[in-house]
């Protein structure tokens, strides 16, 4: 009994929520907005949504920049270069204040910087080091930010 009324509480969650934002594209990127493609309607929204949902693929979308999903500008909200950061404030800082070294190398890897264009991108960082970690307290988002200002 309990199941019924569990997913006949869902269904109508699903079903009822979309009408609040009828007329809008409530349901982003991802596999969804593919099969859809800018249908406006209450079902076609509800249907995409649940795609995305079942299929989990908004979240590959957005990381990698696919299913009309766009990748984030800005370093600063890329998800792997703020854990890879956030990991190894102290060796990268190290890698920086030397223009090279392995920690320096996966973050170009992370930022997608071509293996030709990285000792430019080396011998900028560090000839900045003193501006990208100003200080013993710096947060691993400064710090990205910080070298976003830079380039």
């Amino acid at each position: 009994m309990k199941k019924g009324l569990l997913a006949a509480a869902l269904c109508i969650f699903l079903a009822i929520s979309p009408v609040a934002f009828a007329d809008q594209n409530n349901y982003g990127c991802g596999l969804g907005s593919m099969v859809i493609d800018n249908n406006e309607s209450l079902v076609s929204q509800t249907f995409a949504a649940t795609l995305n949902g079942c299929f989990a693929n908004q979240l590959f979308g957005m990381s990698s920049g696919t299913s009309n999903c766009d990748k984030p500008d800005s370093i600063v909200y890329n998800e792997k270069i703020n854990i890879f950061v956030a990991d190894n404030m102290d060796n990268l800082a190290s890698d920086i204040a030397k223009g090279q070294g392995e920690y320096l190398d996966t973050l170009a890897t992370l930022m997608e910087v071509p293996a030709d264009q990285r000792p430019v991108l080396y011998s900028k960082l560090q000839n900045n080091f003193t501006a990208i970690y100003p200080s013993d307290q710096v947060t691993h988002t400064d710090v990205l930010r910080n070298i976003e200002a830079i380039l």
